[in-house]
Parts: C-alpha cells; structure tokens; sequence
C-alpha cells in the first residue's frame, strides 16, 4: 500500500478511503469468508474492520505493516461476532459430525480446503483458520478466545480429523 495513500486517509480524506477501501475489500472478505458462513455477518464484519480501519488510522505507526494490520483488525472483528454468538463453546461429539454427514459425500477432491471449512463448527474453523492458516501459537489463540490452550488444541485436532474425513482421509 502507498504511503502516500495512508498518509491521506489519516487525514480523513474520502477519495483515500474509498481507494484504500477498493484495494483491500477483496483481501479482507477472504478473511472474513474463513471465519463466518453467513453472507450478513460477514458484511457486517467487514464494514466494522473499515470502520475501525478508518478511524484508527492515526495508532498506525509503520504504513509497511499496513496490509498485517487490517487483516488483524479483520480476524478479530470475526472472532468477536462469532463470541458474540456464543459459537465458539461448542460441543464436540460424535453427534455434530453425524448430523452432517449428508450433505458431503458429494464433495470432490478438486474442492478448495477452504470451502470445506464450512462444514466444520464455527469454534473449530475459528481455530484452525487461526492456527493452520495465520499462523497463530495455541497459546495466543487461547488467550484471544478466553479458552484453555487444551481446547485450542482439541478443537485444531478435531478439525483436522473432520477435514481429513471430508478428503476421504488424505494427510492434513
């Protein structure tokens, strides 16, 4: 992103906005698409990461780092719509990957992995987006999440074990 480009938005200014808005919308859905299935709470965590984007703009001390910090902002405006809908303390039983079994067998291998994220429990996907995907220590994730790093881990393998299964148990 340009300097020149952050620098204006810190000064408010609409047309850097707009321009910051149309280079990172599409960056920044694709985050958001990882964290939530519904189309409106993506959305709406979209339009919050912008808004805060934007009126944050003056706490960002390095412009290189830009691109970093919008997708933080991003993944933490998902994880708190998904606590705010208390789907992270989910049950992990045998029972939830029963009752979803139906609508996979149809799956083909040439399917992206993050499309099969949407058939794991939001808590799950939260964690392995976090952990497999942005990279995070179970120890932050738990801290982020107010769980246990035991949970973090349980919640990652079972993940695992559930995308494993939807590949027809090829290596994860």
């Amino acid at each position: 992103m340009e300097k020149e480009l952050l620098i204006e938005c810190q000064r408010n200014d609409r047309n850097a906005q707009r321009k910051v808005y149309e280079k990172m919308a599409g960056k920044l859905y694709t985050v958001c698409k990882r964290y939530l299935k519904n189309d409106e709470d993506i959305e709406e965590a979209l339009a919050d990461t912008f808004y805060k984007i934007f009126t944050k703009m003056n706490q960002l001390q390095n412009p290189d780092i830009f691109e970093a910090w919008a997708k933080k902002i991003a993944v933490n405006e998902c994880l708190q719509k998904l606590r705010s809908q208390k789907a992270l303390h989910i049950s992990l039983d045998e029972n939830y990957a029963e009752s979803h079994e139906s609508g996979t067998e149809n799956l083909s291998f040439e399917k992206d992995i993050l499309s099969l994220l949407n058939f794991l429990p939001e808590g799950c996907r939260a964690i392995f987006n976090l952990f497999a995907i942005e990279g995070y220590p179970h120890k932050e994730i738990a801290t982020m999440l107010s769980i246990s790093e035991g949970t973090s881990k349980s919640q990652l393998n079972f993940a695992r074990k559930r995308l494993q299964e939807l590949l027809g148990n090829q290596n994860i």
